[in-house]
């Protein structure tokens, strides 16, 4: 019971740690029989934010971004996206972002995304955002920085109507105040256990002391 409430606590510290940080997802623990922890990811969604950046964009629909990282393809909804040196889309950690016809690159001024998610330059369309989902999300597990793995026996499906929404992010799904309440749970839960572990451990000492007399 102790190993438990210590491995709620820690995701509750992660949670409020990322209480602000764009697309991130609250993790979902549960327990069996023997204790043994299993992790799972709560995919509703966070509160949109206007922010005003052409670049800044959010799914209002099911779906992920998908970026190319060095460890491979990953899956987003933070869609915090910018411009590098070689006029590349990427996020904000530098790896591009995919299109349906790959890496996304912008050379123009006027740059237009509409609701599908098709990138125009200069009235000239340059390619549509790669927005994917998966037949079972809940294989998907976490690649920090609010990435995601696509589950390794689901394949990937394109998502037709994306609803992309130009100058907002999409915030985190940690409600501040509930996870508070559930840390201090937590912790009155994990010293209650404590009590009964030192309580045990005495009775145990007692019966050693007692035993030995004999």
């Amino acid at each position: 019971g102790g190993l438990r409430q210590e491995r709620k606590l820690d995701m509750i510290a992660n949670h409020l740690a990322n209480v602000d940080t764009s697309g991130f997802k609250t993790d979902m623990v549960t327990f069996d029989q023997l204790l043994r922890s299993e992790m799972g990811i709560d995919f509703s969604p966070g509160p949109l934010k206007s922010t005003g950046n052409p670049l800044d964009l959010a799914l209002e629909s099911d779906g992920f971004f998908k970026v190319r990282t060095v460890r491979g393809e990953r899956y987003t909804r933070n869609g915090n996206f910018t411009l590098n040196a070689e006029n590349l889309l990427v996020n904000a950690n530098g790896s591009p972002v995919m299109g349906e016809g790959g890496e996304i690159t912008i050379e123009g001024r006027d740059i237009q995304i509409n609701r599908e998610g098709e990138i125009t330059v200069d009235g000239v369309l340059v390619d549509k955002l790669a927005v994917v989902t998966f037949e079972s999300p809940r294989g998907m597990t976490k690649d920090g920085d609010s990435l995601f793995v696509g589950p390794t026996d689901s394949p990937e499906i394109s998502v037709d109507t994306s609803g992309v929404q130009l100058g907002a992010l999409e915030g985190s799904n940690v409600q501040a105040v509930m996870e508070m309440t559930r840390m201090v749970e937590t912790m009155r839960t994990y010293e209650a256990l404590q009590k009964m572990i030192q309580a045990y451990d005495e009775t145990d000492g007692r019966i050693i002391s007692e035993v030995g007399k004999d």
